[in-house]
């Protein structure tokens, strides 16, 4: 039977000696969204595994909860790390947290390239370059949710790297700057226009075998209540653009708790691609992460 895979969430405690973490607008001091209430949220809507991204630093010792969380519950939680930017030896601070536990890999926010689109490229000059070639070297996965300025370069380094898994977040959508907020129920909100932007950036990355893109984030984008019928549109175009063996659900989790909730989150897809073949849909909810993202085989 296939697994329905919960593909990008975050889980994280109240400010401690024993987990600390950096505190946002996003995560105050004292909010904590724990494993368990995650774990709580999957049992009643059958969903059997999930990917944990880190969030609230980018330092080892901030990670003390995402190890602990994927140490605790290793049959369900597969892990996406973070990497300071500024940093002299970034291998080894990928291989000190990938060692031992089950962080498979690492978000990025930007490429460190130029600017200019029509500026001659080097990616050997990428702030991010010696990731990538890591990335390459010991089999890690980059999870991409980059800003609008950086999307014209990514198609460089799939080209140069083309063995490094790469998993594109939330619709592909690249926020732009000035564009990041956090609503009235402390979710991420990201403004973005009615003609979806990643048409001319993530979505012609699909003629890639390496890459594959989240169906997720929708709360974020969306000018309308869950269903979100208006990104409808959105999801049909990524379906024929990418194909559905590289398309991956996610609710992101705890962002979608309080609205529209796990529960509906857990059936977006039904609403926003409602003529599925059940094969099709399974593919989307779990067969795709299972394959690409290599989890290890179900609890019972």
């Amino acid at each position: 039977m296939t697994p329905k895979i919960d593909s990008h969430g975050h889980v994280f405690t109240k400010v401690s000696t024993e987990f600390p973490r950096e505190v946002s607008e996003l995560i105050p001091i004292d909010h904590e969204e724990p494993v368990e209430k995650l774990l709580i949220e999957m049992e009643r809507n059958q969903v059997d595994q999930a990917v944990l991204v880190q969030t609230g630093g980018v330092d080892i010792a901030s990670h003390a909860y995402l190890l602990h969380c994927l140490k605790s519950y290793p049959k369900y939680f597969l892990g996406i790390g973070l990497i300071p930017q500024h940093i002299a030896d970034v291998s080894r601070h990928m291989d000190k947290l990938a060692g031992n536990s089950a962080i498979v890999g690492f978000r990025l926010s930007s490429l460190g390239g130029p600017r200019d689109p029509f500026a001659q490229i080097d990616i050997r000059k990428f702030k991010t370059f010696p990731i990538w070639e890591h990335a390459a070297e010991k089999d890690y996965v980059l999870w991409l949710y980059l800003r609008a300025i950086d999307a014209q370069l990514i198609p460089y380094l799939l080209e140069e790297f083309p063995q490094v898994r790469v998993v594109i977040n939330h619709l592909g959508i690249c926020p732009g700057r000035g564009k990041f907020s956090v609503d009235q129920d402390g979710r991420p909100q990201v403004e973005t226009p009615a003609y979806n932007p990643a048409f001319h950036t993530t979505h012609r990355l699909a003629r890639y075998e390496n890459v594959m893109i989240h169906l997720s984030g929708q709360y974020a984008f969306s000018k309308e209540d869950y269903p979100y019928q208006d990104l409808a549109g959105w999801h049909r175009s990524l379906l024929e653009i990418y194909g559905i063996e590289k398309l991956m659900w996610a609710t992101d989790f705890p962002w979608i708790f309080k609205n529209p909730g796990y529960d509906k989150m857990s059936r977006i897809i039904d609403e926003l691609l409602p003529d599925l073949s059940e094969y099709e849909y399974n593919q989307i909810g779990g067969g795709n992460a299972q394959k690409f993202l290599r989890f290890p085989a179900c609890h019972d």
